[in-house]
């Protein structure tokens, strides 16, 4: 996967994408609504089973209490944890449909450097062109036919200027 200005290029194919609101940036830190430049790994999927059915047979399903952490001093920050947990997070369980699909990256994982960023994800978007905190996101068409295509260890490139 190849970001470039006019989307996201794999299988030739060119998809549509929004990125983050601070654009793209190679010293990501927590917040600052960047994407950050880089060769990144796809290394999860994670999917809501109540609203799909799983998109690929290595996909997890996301559940009530799944959570990720944002907390930049917390020993599982940028990681899958459950509830009850008292660090920051962000829920992956949404009333909105952005995280009903979502591909994980290895960007700041597995072992976290803290407050270099957290949760950068391809997920659905808001509407098009609407900006993200960080990810990349995508229509729900295209988002399912790119999880339908990838493996994990699928590489994601963000070159600087891409956008």
């Amino acid at each position: 996967m190849l970001l470039t200005p006019r989307g996201l290029r794999f299988a030739g194919r060119t998809l549509p994408c929004s990125i983050g609101r601070g654009g793209l940036s190679p010293n990501k830190v927590e917040g600052d609504g960047a994407t950050p430049i880089g060769c990144h790994l796809v290394v999860g999927m994670l999917y809501r089973p109540d609203r799909m059915a799983p998109p690929a047979d290595w996909a997890e399903p996301i559940g009530p209490r799944d959570l990720w952490s944002d907390a930049a001093g917390a020993e599982d920050y940028n990681q899958h944890v459950r509830a009850p947990y008292s660090d920051s997070h962000e829920a992956l369980r949404r009333a909105d449909p952005l995280y009903d699909l979502v591909l994980v990256t290895d960007w700041n994982w597995p072992v976290a450097e803290p407050g270099r960023g957290s949760a950068i994800f391809l997920h659905q978007w808001r509407r098009t062109g609407y900006p993200t905190e960080g990810c990349i996101a995508f229509s729900r068409p295209d988002l399912h036919w790119l999880s339908q295509r990838v493996l994990p260890g699928t590489r994601l490139v963000v070159p600087p200027l891409a956008h």
